[in-house]
C-alpha cells in the first residue's frame, strides 16, 4: 500500500477506500503511515465521512468500511471471513451504490477475502484489478480473484498507480445497473441491520455445517462457480476461510483436551498422595495417572505436524 499510494497524485479523480486485515485492538497507525508514504490526505472514518476526490479513507479499528451515496461509514457488522474490517463488505457496498463507476483492487493477502466482493463489482459493471500474484508477498488473494472473477487488469504493484490514474481520468458512460436483492441483503447486514429482518435466510439453503463463531446454521450461498456461507446472525465465510476457521477451532479444542487431561493427572496425583502407598486405592489411582498421561500424549501427537 505504501508503494501504491506513493504513486498517486493529489488530483486523483476518485475517492480511494482502503481495507487491510488488522486486529481488533490495532493501534490505528495506518493513517499516519500512509500520510508519510504518499501525498493523498488520509481520513480515518469514525462514524461517517463525506467522500471527496483525491482523498484516502480508512475505517477505524474493528469496523467495516461501507459506502453509501456520497459518504463512507464505519460499522460493526458481523465479521466476514473472520475479519472486521473485511474487504467483501466494502466492495459489495461500493458496487451497490455506484455500479460501473467502481474500480476494485485486490492486493497481496492470505486466503480469498475480496473475491466475492470483486465478483459483485464486475456483476454490476465495474472494473476489476488484481496485483500480479507472482510478485505478491502472499499470493492467495490475487490467485483466488483471478480464478473466479473476469479480471480486467492483472499488473505489478509499480504499474498500478499509473493504471488507476488513467482509468479514473477516462470519461465514463453511465449505464443503469440493477442491484440483486441478495446484494442488498448482505450490505444491510454489514450495516448492522438484524440479519433475520434483512432476509439472510433467503440467501440460500441451510447447509449441514455450523458457524464456527456462533454455532448457528450456515446458509449455503451459490455464486457462479463458488459456494459461500452465511449464518443467521450474519457471520460470513468463503469455503477457504471456513475451512481455515474450522482447523483453528479443532486445534483449540485439542489443546483444551490436553489441558483437561493434565488437570485430571494433577488431581489424581493429589488424591494418591493422601493414600497409603500399599493399599488398593493408591494403586488404582497410580494406574489411572498412567492411563490419563497416555491419552494426553495421543492428543498431543494429533496436534503435531506429522499427524495424519
Amino acid at each position: 500500500m505504501k508503494t501504491l499510494v506513493a504513486g498517486l497524485p493529489t488530483d486523483l479523480a476518485a475517492s480511494l477506500c482502503v481495507v487491510l486485515h488488522t486486529a481488533a485492538d490495532a493501534p490505528g497507525m495506518l493513517g499516519t503511515i500512509f500520510r508519510r508514504a504518499g501525498r493523498l490526505p488520509v481520513v480515518t472514518v469514525q462514524t461517517r465521512e463525506r467522500l471527496e476526490h483525491g482523498r484516502m479513507y480508512l475505517p477505524v479499528s474493528d469496523h467495516h468500511l461501507i459506502i453509501e451515496p456520497g459518504v463512507a461509514i464505519a460499522t460493526r457488522g458481523p465479521k466476514e471471513n473472520s475479519f472486521r474490517p473485511a474487504i467483501d463488505p466494502l466492495f459489495r457496498s461500493a458496487a451497490q451504490t455506484y455500479g460501473p463507476r467502481v474500480i476494485g483492487v485486490v492486493l497481496t493477502g492470505g486466503l480469498d477475502d475480496g473475491t466475492a466482493g470483486l465478483w459483485a463489482i464486475k456483476q454490476l459493471g465495474g472494473t476489476a484489478i488484481v496485483q500480479d500474484p507472482d510478485e505478491a508477498f502472499a499470493s492467495s488473494m490475487p490467485r483466488s480473484a483471478l480464478a473466479h472473477v473476469r479480471v480486467d487488469h492483472c499488473v505489478s504493484l509499480r504499474e498500478m498507480p499509473e493504471l488507476l490514474v488513467r482509468l479514473t481520468s477516462e470519461p465514463l458512460v453511465e449505464v443503469a445497473h440493477e442491484v440483486p436483492e441478495s446484494m442488498d441483503i448482505e450490505v444491510n447486514v454489514a450495516k448492522e441491520q438484524d440479519p433475520l429482518a434483512a432476509g439472510v435466510l433467503e440467501l440460500g439453503s441451510p447447509s449441514r455445517y455450523a458457524c464456527p463463531e456462533c454455532h448457528g446454521v450456515l446458509m449455503q450461498v451459490k455464486e457462479a462457480d463458488r459456494v459461500r456461507f452465511r449464518c443467521h446472525t450474519g457471520h460470513a465465510y468463503s469455503a477457504a476461510s471456513l475451512l481455515s476457521e474450522l482447523e483453528e477451532k479443532i486445534e483449540t479444542s485439542l489443546w483444551n483436551a490436553v489441558r483437561a487431561l493434565q488437570e485430571k493427572t494433577l488431581f489424581l496425583r493429589h488424591l494418591a498422595g493422601h493414600e497409603e502407598p500399599t493399599n488398593d486405592q493408591s494403586q488404582a489411582l497410580h494406574s489411572e495417572v498412567i492411563r490419563t498421561g497416555e491419552r494426553a500424549e495421543l492428543v498431543r501427537k494429533a496436534l503435531g505436524r506429522d499427524a495424519p
